[in-house]
């Protein structure tokens, strides 16, 4: 790390790790942590085997599935957007707790004085002050909370320490910080990220360290034309036309990205059926001449292009994430269609066998029909990303479900789906705290013996997103791009083959 400030900030906290004190905070601001079971003799586990499990999870580098970051460079820039609203310490808030905010009743005028590069940093307090009481316990606060306490030892956010947050805030986010918060702070190895602020791939300034999935959304939904055509120079007039602009951004990409991703979830469920092309061309020709499509249409084109896409990425060993479940933001999520998602993947499983779906945020709060899926279904996997800020508590429930019915090799614990890089670091300390609590309760409880639920950290925290991913191949396939020799890409221009 080139800034003296955070090497000197990381000297003096040498002594005191950061997840370690992650959880003393945890610890101090939510209820005791359990006791071990009577005389821990009806479990037979030994009286230190919560401490020899945190501190197993605690050393153990983890990989983040599921970000929605920047590049570095991007947030260098200052380039203020929907996305990047500001560059002072309420940029920490702008993304998920902004939302308990809101809901909490902050009127949506404040909330947008709270992000605006045209406040005073100093001032922001005020606006979030009424409601903070309401909401610092969240997930979604935790995370934040945790972030300002390790990278700006503040321990808590009140209007005498905003400064201090301020200065943290302007100490940190310095050239090399994405390192510095994403690997020597939260030990993470690779985060996946899915790119929703510009082109559906790109390649990374820092290759294997941020590694991209390919947006497919956009493939199928709409379609959009206005994205996915230009770069390919194709002329889209037909059906063949635009499956021809698909099969280009496999060819030139699939090589170098570690999944698919769709969140059409937002918009419809998921229950996708292999429409053929001879019932989705009359359709997609209404597309392109931008003429009027009834909903019924457009399930039926969305459908046979989802399927496109799909068998695409399968036939090149990408693995197929979709959203399931909970909504990001507030006053908009119709649950009646939630609840289908955990139904309707099993139709996915059924219907393409040789695909590896792997279905994210454990369909909160539908995560036990969720659970249901990864026990049955060979090519289901559950990645629980987002879940650890959204319910801390629902997620070590679920995690602790899962090791004792499903393979635990179907299971990706932790995405922290950040925007922002601060918030993954507290992210992450929620998550290694949930997958040692619900180790070492297991053990408590009599379900796993020690060695067992030891033996199950490398597995669950790093071993599993190594395999489903193919990460040996997708780094080194990445190290060779002579882009990345020499000193990064820009994006997607450019040949990469």
């Amino acid at each position: 790390m080139t800034n003296k400030k955070i090497v000197s900030r990381r000297t003096a906290l040498k002594e005191i790790s950061t997840i370690g004190a992650a959880f003393a905070m945890l610890a101090q601001d939510s209820s005791p942590a359990m006791p071990a079971s009577p005389g821990s003799g009806s479990s037979g586990s030994p009286p230190d085997a919560r401490k020899l499990i945190s501190e197993r999870v605690r050393q153990t580098s983890l990989i983040d599935t599921h970000e929605h970051l920047t590049e570095e460079r991007e947030r260098l820039q200052v380039a203020y957007s929907r996305w990047l609203p500001c560059d002072d310490w309420a940029l920490l808030f702008s993304h998920y707790l902004d939302s308990d905010f809101l809901t909490a009743g902050m009127p949506k005028g404040d909330m947008e004085r709270f992000v605006s590069p045209k406040v005073d940093p100093l001032e922001k307090w005020q606006l979030i002050a009424p409601y903070w009481p309401a909401v610092r316990n969240t997930g979604y606060a935790q995370a934040v909370r945790i972030a300002i306490q390790e990278l700006y030892s503040v321990d808590d956010l009140t209007e005498q320490s905003v400064a201090s947050v301020q200065r943290g805030y302007e100490q940190v986010r310095r050239r090399g910080f994405y390192k510095y918060i994403l690997q020597d702070s939260a030990k993470i190895e690779s985060c996946q990220i899915n790119r929703i602020m510009g082109e559906p791939f790109m390649l990374s300034e820092m290759p294997t360290v941020l590694m991209y999935d390919l947006g497919i959304v956009g493939m199928f939904a709409g379609p959009d034309f206005q994205q996915y055509a230009p770069p390919t120079g194709i002329e889209v007039r037909t059906l063949a036309d635009w499956h021809r602009v698909i099969d280009w951004w496999f060819d030139r990409y699939s090589k170098y990205a570690v999944a698919v991703k769709s969140q059409n979830a937002y918009n419809r469920d998921i229950d996708y059926v292999r429409v053929p092309a001879e019932e989705a061309e009359p359709v997609f020709k209404k597309a392109v001449q931008k003429d009027p499509i009834t909903n019924e249409e457009r399930k039926r084109l969305e459908d046979h292009l989802f399927w496109y896409a799909v068998d695409r990425a399968t036939a090149d060993h990408l693995p197929v994430k979709l959203h399931t479940g909970y909504y990001a933001g507030h006053n908009w999520m119709p649950l009646s269609r939630l609840r289908l998602n955990a139904g309707s993947v099993t139709e996915l499983c059924r219907l393409a066998p040789d695909t590896q779906f792997v279905f994210m945020h454990l369909c909160y709060p539908y995560y036990e029909e969720l659970l249901a899926v990864a026990k049955h279904w060979t090519n289901a996997h559950v990645d629980m990303c987002w879940s650890w800020i959204i319910n801390p508590v629902a997620a070590k429930d679920y995690l602790k479900k899962h090791i004792v019915t499903a393979p635990i090799n179907k299971l990706l614990p932790f995405g922290g789906d950040y925007i922002p890089v601060e918030p993954v670091l507290g992210h992450a300390a929620l998550a290694r705290r949930g997958i040692a609590q619900a180790l070492s309760e297991l053990v408590e409880e009599g379900w796993l013996k020690l060695d067992d639920a030891l033996g199950l950290v490398n597995l669950i925290m790093h071993e599993n997103a190594r395999r489903i991913f193919r990460l040996p191949q997708k780094i080194e396939a990445l190290r060779q791009v002579s882009e990345f020799r020499n000193g990064g890409s820009s994006g997607i221009s450019g040949n990469t083959q």
